[in-house]
């Protein structure tokens, strides 16, 4: 895909799911790139280089830091293709990095006395200047363990664990644990550039192994291979990516207000057609519905609204053939249900309702009968993935709430108020906690259109909503007893139950549909992008093709060019004391083979670099 196809397509990568944080990872592999500025032939990484190693040795002469003995200096393959006037360099050649520390939590005198903020991965806010923390330190903890005053404000810091690359500014004097990193550049314009850039290089090459495990160390922290401009260049590079993330900004704000739109214009759809108190009043809502179909369910979430919806109709016999509706209201002004339907509470159709005893704690154990607790009831359904057992005594009373096949169990304590599964056949003996509901049905044909509608938004869930709120929400049983259903004939119940079950399986298919649709926009963003990089997936990489010959003489730098001169073998000859092998040259280019010795030939032809010996070529083993 070339740039005026990528464009072409630009509106279904930017819509697609992450697609404006794929534009995102674009923007910062062409800043790191060279193809977001205009280069200029009198600017040269090399001179900047050689300035950040100057300052580096004057640092380490004042003892401000110490000797970093983990870079390597071993040949590598350079990433991607960069400028002839920047350079491939190591993060640790570039700037000093030194990690935080945790105190004691056995301590108290170290913890929370509002002495100096301490950060850790959760405090940080990737690209923000943070203020804030929850924790502080005391100063017995600055004189103990940091010894050492508090990293300054303004200083660069890096996540390298768990969450690896959350890059942010300290806004205030303040001590960070041992995940995060404090990144001092040699150089101050580098800081801005790390700041903005530094996810734009791949921080873990070369360190899969520590990945797996969700961390760097300071081997592989110092190891990152960066693409260094030349020092001119990069403020023109920082201005451009903060043009275009804020761009990014702008977009999603768009696509955050088109989505609250969208769903405020479904969810007023779907009430209206809920609300409809005649056939014709409904084909005009579903109408609306229909012609909006496409534009109001775009996210699998979208779903559950519309089968809500259908299912509410249903339940309620407005989806039934030749069903006529009584338009007389209730005093309860409760849905217009068909003539020969009644509303009934549940305590009505219930031949008990009730929960589990107090004091059951004493008859845990590691095996006898299941004990349902609220978490074993999830998406309206009994599941048992921890599941835990009660051994009763032979004289405890339990009868109540030994739950059997067709039971409702609805949740009525804890942060899962409300959900309500119906208990299939177990073939072992089971009991409620107290912060269950068991609801026995008195006519155990009506239990799963009971379900149905204690699940549905607009039936049995919306009447107890009103009662769940608060820091602890919860239901009594009588509140339980008082949500009113809607009663159908027994000779249309069957058909109305096979009916739920059809519209389910259409909702199923149709939610399919938009996840596949959803995960192929996603995949088509992935590809744009990468085909606009070049930097393809981890299963997708491969090294780059290595010449059939190799060139063993080494390279010896001739006259050395003028600084406006485009000679970039020259330059990192240059900046290797004046000779490499010609594979090592080769890598630090970073380009094509072919490139690399069309490059080589002109340079030797200027004379910049000495011919190299004859014959000295040999012929590479092929695998």
């Amino acid at each position: 895909m070339d740039a005026k196809q990528f464009l072409a397509e630009f509106g279904h990568i930017a819509n697609a799911p992450a697609g404006v944080a794929r534009l995102r990872e674009l923007i910062l592999h062409l800043a790191v790139s060279g193809l977001l500025t205009a280069q200029q032939d009198t600017e040269n990484a090399l001179e900047f280089l050689t300035e950040i190693q100057l300052r580096r040795e004057a640092l380490g002469k004042q003892g401000e830091i110490r000797t970093n003995r983990k870079i390597r200096n071993e040949q590598f393959i350079s990433p991607w293709q960069i400028p002839p006037n920047w350079l491939w360099c190591r993060f640790g050649e570039l700037c000093s990095f030194s990690a935080g520390r945790t105190p004691s939590r056995k301590e108290n005198k170290y913890w929370n006395t509002g002495d100096y903020p301490w950060f850790s991965i959760a405090d940080l806010q990737h690209g923000k200047i943070v203020s804030t923390t929850s924790e502080t330190l005391s100063e017995v903890a600055r004189v103990e363990v940091f010894k050492s005053a508090p990293i300054p404000a303004g200083s660069l810091l890096m996540s390298f664990k768990l969450t690896i690359g959350k890059l942010c500014i300290l806004g205030i004097d303040a001590y960070h644990n041992e995940a995060i990193i404090t990144i001092e550049p040699f150089a101050a314009v580098l800081k801005e550039f790390f700041f903005k850039c530094l996810n734009g290089f791949d921080i873990s090459a070369g360190n899969k192994a520590a990945i797996k495990g969700n961390t760097l160390n300071q081997d592989s922290i110092s190891n990152i291979l960066i693409a260094l401009p030349p020092k001119e260049e990069i403020p023109r590079i920082v201005a451009k990516v903060d043009e275009l993330m804020a761009l990014c900004d702008e977009l999603e704000l768009q696509q955050q207000q088109r989505r609250s739109l969208q769903n405020n214009l479904r969810l007023s759809i779907l009430q209206a057609v809920a609300a409809s108190t005649n056939p014709r009043e409904l084909q005009t809502n579903w109408t609306r519905l229909a012609d909006n179909f496409g534009q109001l369910l775009q996210a699998p979430q979208d779903v559950a609204a519309l089968r809500d919806a259908i299912f509410d109709l249903a339940l309620r016999g407005w989806l039934l053939p030749n069903s006529t509706i009584n338009d007389t209201k209730s005093e309860d002004e409760l849905p217009l249900l068909p003539v020969g339907w009644d509303w009934q509470t549940l305590g009505e159709l219930a031949e008990y309702i009730t929960s589990g005893s107090r004091g059951w704690k004493g008859y845990i154990s590691t095996s006898g009968d299941a004990f349902i607790r609220s978490q074993d009831i999830k998406h309206d359904a009994l599941i048992f993935e921890n599941p835990a057992f009660v051994s009763l005594p032979e004289k405890a009373e339990g009868k109540r709430s030994l739950v059997q096949q067709g039971d409702l169990l609805l949740t009525i304590t804890g942060g899962n108020v409300g959900k309500c599964a119906r208990v299939p056949a177990l073939g072992f003996n089971a009991y409620v906690s107290q912060h269950v509901a068991l609801i026995r049905i008195k006519k155990p044909e009506q239990s799963e259109f009971i379900h149905f509608w204690m699940t549905n938004s607009y039936g049995g869930r919306k009447f107890l909503s009103r009662y769940i709120y608060g820091d602890k929400p919860g239901l009594n049983l009588s509140q339980v007893a008082s949500v009113p259903v809607p009663v159908p004939p027994p000779d249309v119940l069957e058909e109305i139950v096979r009916q739920l079950k059809h519209y389910g399986i259409i909702c199923d298919q149709l939610l399919e549909k938009i996840e596949n649709s959803s995960k192929i926009a996603e995949l088509f963003a992935a590809a744009s992008v990468s085909a606009i990089s070049g930097i393809r997936t981890e299963e997708e990489e491969h090294p780059l093709k290595a010449p059939k010959t190799e060139l063993i003489a080494p390279l010896r730098l001739g006259t050395p060019p003028s600084t406006k001169e485009q000679a970039p073998l020259a330059a990192i000859l240059a900046h290797q004391n004046g000779e490499m092998a010609a594979k090592d040259l080769w890598q630090r280019f970073g380009g094509e083979i072919d490139a690399f010795y069309a490059q080589l030939k002109l340079e030797v032809d200027k004379g910049w670099i000495q011919e190299p010996e004859m014959a000295n070529m040999r012929q590479l083993e092929t695998a």
